[in-house]
């Protein structure tokens, strides 16, 4: 643990309310609060490279997430499968375009943006390429941050399949598999990047030097 001692910026306890000083962290460490003893905030480990790796992983996803067959279903000798656009397009032409548009926009538009995001981020900083156009971009990651919502879709998902079990035949497709590391990889994103760090190196490289 470092403590918190030679830095002017001050930083306020989210539980007591108290203000310390905020120190430079090094990777893996933690700063402690000097009254309550709770976290201000930890020092991820190596979070450029595994926020990279990840969103990468994430981007390889996206088609055969949005493109491949989700679940299959039997009924009488007949057999029907569904990709997630085929889903938005049944909606569009049965009438539902706020639905479709709702579905098109949380579960692929943000998400796909979000994914890209962090992977152009992690880029630019591992690479060292700062500029003012990406202190905007990463203000804008925030927004589609809090607006991703695969995970509302998934869970529709599975319970769809849960009403459907009684049918003949009820199969997992490729594209629902996907989906579920889809939303792995986004989960991971959300642990592996250093909102805090990100900040301190864009400052640091973009305020005017005397």
């Amino acid at each position: 643990m470092s403590n918190l001692d030679d830095e002017n910026e001050l930083i306020a306890c989210k539980h007591c309310d108290s203000l310390a000083r905020l120190p430079k962290l090094t990777s893996g460490e933690s700063a402690l609060c000097p009254c309550c003893g709770r976290t201000f905030f930890s020092r991820k480990v190596d979070p450029v490279n595994r926020t990279l790796a990840v969103s990468f992983a994430g981007l390889l996803l996206l088609v055969p997430a949005f493109s491949m067959p989700i679940i299959g279903v039997s009924v009488a000798g007949k057999y029907n499968d569904a990709t997630l656009l085929d889903c938005i397009m049944l909606m569009i032409n049965a009438d539902f375009y706020i639905i479709a548009f709702c579905v098109f926009l949380f579960a692929i538009a943000i998400p796909s943006i979000r994914i890209f995001s962090a992977f152009y981020l992690s880029y630019k900083i591992k690479r060292r390429q700062f500029g003012a156009s990406l202190l905007t971009f990463y203000r804008s990651y925030h927004l589609f941050d809090s607006w991703s919502m695969v995970h509302v879709f998934f869970l529709g998902v599975i319970v769809s399949m849960y009403k459907l079990i009684t049918l003949d035949e009820l199969s997992v497709g490729s594209g629902l598999i996907s989906l579920l590391l889809l939303l792995f990889c986004s989960t991971l994103i959300s642990i592996t990047l250093d909102q805090r760090l990100i900040w301190e190196l864009l400052e640091d490289e973009l305020e005017p030097k005397s």
